[in-house]
């Protein structure tokens, strides 16, 4: 339905438009970052190292849907953490995030990475369900985000499962 395809070099913009669009929408606010602002947050992910990635779904018209902002976590051998992952709020619900973050694993794994990591609002219902569903498994409790204050839960997938789980 969707082709997956690393963006790191092409679809920075595209990412931080949904990103932009995607929290706004999530946290029921009018006031959208402006590209200016949003392209930052996208751009510190992926400047961070050599290896980090942006993973794309775009649709059948060539249309990003749907990103992942991922790097490798700094002093932890083989894991990935996926700082950023956004779906445009016009796509919710139509298969881009379960697909990206199949797709986005499958990269993790051909990449050399063992663990992947994310944060996610606690609060965020639609998400946690979303990353449940598909394997990964909380960390420990909540904890306050450290700018908005919100809890945030920390959860890991295992991109090479024991034999027999």
């Amino acid at each position: 339905m969707f082709s997956i395809v690393d963006g790191t070099s092409t679809h920075i913009d595209e990412a931080a438009a949904i990103w932009a669009r995607a929290t706004a929408a999530r946290d029921g606010d009018d006031d959208v970052a402006s590209l200016a602002e949003a392209r930052p947050v996208i751009s510190r992910v992926l400047e961070s190292s050599p290896h980090a990635l942006l993973a794309i779904a775009v649709n059948e018209d060539g249309t990003a849907v749907a990103f992942g902002a991922i790097a490798p976590v700094p002093g932890a051998n083989a894991t990935a953490e996926l700082h950023y992952f956004g779906v445009d709020p016009d796509r919710w619900g139509r298969g881009a995030a379960g697909e990206l973050l199949t797709r986005i694993a499958a990269m993790l794994r051909e990449r050399g990475f063992d663990t992947a990591e994310l944060a996610v609002y606690a609060d965020n219902d639609r998400a946690v369900r979303l990353y449940e569903r598909l394997g990964w498994r909380r960390q420990g409790d909540p904890v306050p985000h450290a700018h908005s204050g919100r809890p945030e839960q920390r959860y890991q997938l295992a991109l090479h499962p024991a034999a027999g789980s």
